[in-house]
C-alpha cells in the first residue's frame, strides 16, 4: 500500500476514472480479474502501484500503458524474456516493485 494519498478506482471521477480505464487493457491477460491478487482488483481497492499515481492521471495513464504495450504478445520475445528484463532491471534499479 503506498504511504501517500491515492484515490482508489471505485472512489475515481473524470479524468482519473478513464486514465485508470485507459491503461488496463493493455496488460498482459494473466494482470486481469480471476488471478491470484489481480492487479484489475489491486487497483479498484487502492493496493497498488498504479493508485500510488492517482494524483497525477496522465502519468498514471502513460507510465502504465507504456509498461502494457512494452509486454505485448505482438513483439518478438515471449513474455518469460519480458519478465526477465523487467525484473532485471528492477532490481539494477533497487526498486522494490
Amino acid at each position: 500500500m503506498p504511504w501517500i494519498k491515492t484515490t482508489p478506482y471505485s472512489e475515481a471521477e473524470g479524468r482519473l476514472k478513464e486514465a485508470y480505464e485507459n491503461q488496463r487493457p493493455l496488460y498482459p491477460k494473466e494482470y486481469g480479474s480471476g488471478s491470484p491478487a489481480s492487479l484489475v482488483e489491486m487497483v479498484k481497492n487502492g493496493e497498488s502501484i498504479v493508485a500510488s499515481h492517482s494524483l497525477i492521471p496522465d502519468a498514471l495513464y502513460h507510465a502504465f500503458a507504456t509498461f502494457g504495450t512494452l509486454m505485448s504478445p505482438d513483439l518478438p520475445l515471449s513474455r518469460r524474456q519480458h519478465e526477465m528484463i523487467a525484473t532485471l532491471v528492477s532490481v539494477l534499479n533497487s526498486c522494490f516493485w
